[in-house]
């Protein structure tokens, strides 16, 4: 039963997090999106986001960082996108901010990782 209590309360605080928008999704501009994307935490783990086959506001994206591996089809709206557990917002021609929540294997406790990424 605490187990089921602890599953209710995280997902109780990822979705109070979780800010709705009202606006439409859009098509958006491939060329700003498509490539790989590659940056660096504080902790000097890398990342690498692969973007590919952008249409309409629909993507493949690839994301890569220490041993996590992930592979998803997106939705982009309003310059961002979610992949696992990591959220990547457009924030310039070749820049965008990278978000992901990593889980301490040890205590359990959760935080935010931030950097930003660029595009080669």
């Amino acid at each position: 039963m605490a187990d089921m209590m602890s599953i209710i309360a995280a997902n109780y605080k990822t979705v109070g997090l979780t800010v709705p928008t009202k606006t439409p999704y859009v098509a958006v501009d491939p060329a700003l999106y498509e490539g790989n994307w590659t940056g660096k935490f504080a902790d000097q783990k890398t990342f690498k986001i692969s973007v590919s086959n952008v249409t309409g506001f629909r993507a493949k994206v690839q994301y890569q960082s220490g041993g996590t591996n992930k592979f998803q089809e997106v939705l982009i709206k309003d310059n961002a996108f979610r992949i696992g557990d990591a959220k990547f917002t457009l924030t310039g021609s070749k820049t965008a901010l990278i978000k992901n929540v990593v889980t301490d294997p040890a205590s359990g406790q959760t935080y935010l990782d931030q950097a930003y990424a660029t595009r080669s």
